[in-house]
């Protein structure tokens, strides 16, 4: 798949670049994705979360009242469950949500996101660029000569050389840079438009080479 070079400025540059066959244009495995981006929020989940069962309720142990005769359920003490206030029956408990997906799985999962975006034309490919300064106007005025104001971006870079992009981008809602090396199945399938500089292009297809 052949693609037009862009300058920062929106502009055709007259180069092009032919997006890797093997990245942007597979059979895509739905399943595979649907995996990768489980694994990833779940990724995201801390499992901090607790509640305190009966054991651990500071409270009395003593029988609330006596067990026959009052005409009612027999109660216990008042860290009961029925209680209000009491312990919770099989309540939640701290927990490592993470699990483990083979390399090859992963790769297949964020090259099928790829040849999705490729398929829907939501690539743009701009040659290389950085910031002097870190200016959130910068970026801004990269998206509008772009015409992605109003799309959810996803810009990728190669390399940590450009981090002043990044940081001009962090204010910004509806945009994320990542560089190559931290490019993931939800980030892709998550922004509308898949900006990759020429760099990110190769650098991609090096690293699915591998």
């Amino acid at each position: 798949m052949e693609v037009k070079v862009l300058n920062v400025s929106g502009k055709e540059t007259g180069a092009k670049v032919q997006l890797p066959e093997s990245i942007f244009a597979i059979e895509p495995n739905d399943h595979a994705i649907y995996l990768d981006v489980k694994q990833f929020l779940a990724n995201q989940r801390q499992g901090t979360h607790k509640a305190k069962q009966r054991n651990e309720i500071a409270g009395s142990t003593r029988k609330l009242y006596k067990q026959k005769g009052t005409g009612g359920a027999r109660a216990g003490s008042v860290k009961s469950p029925l209680f209000n206030g009491g312990g919770r029956v099989f309540g939640p408990q701290p927990r490592d949500y993470s699990f483990k997906l083979n390399k090859k799985l992963k790769s297949l999962a964020r090259r099928s996101a790829l040849t999705y975006k490729a398929q829907d034309n939501n690539i743009l490919v701009i040659e290389d660029f950085s910031f002097d300064t870190i200016k959130t106007k910068s970026y801004v005025k990269l998206q509008a000569d772009l015409n992605v104001t109003n799309d959810k971006t996803l810009l990728v870079i190669a390399g940590a050389e450009n981090n002043n992009v990044y940081l001009s981008s962090r204010n910004l809602k509806k945009t994320k840079v990542i560089s190559v090396e931290q490019l993931n199945t939800y980030d892709v399938l998550n922004a509308g438009k898949l900006l990759l500089t020429t760099g990110a292009v190769k650098t991609l297809e090096e690293a699915f080479a591998k």
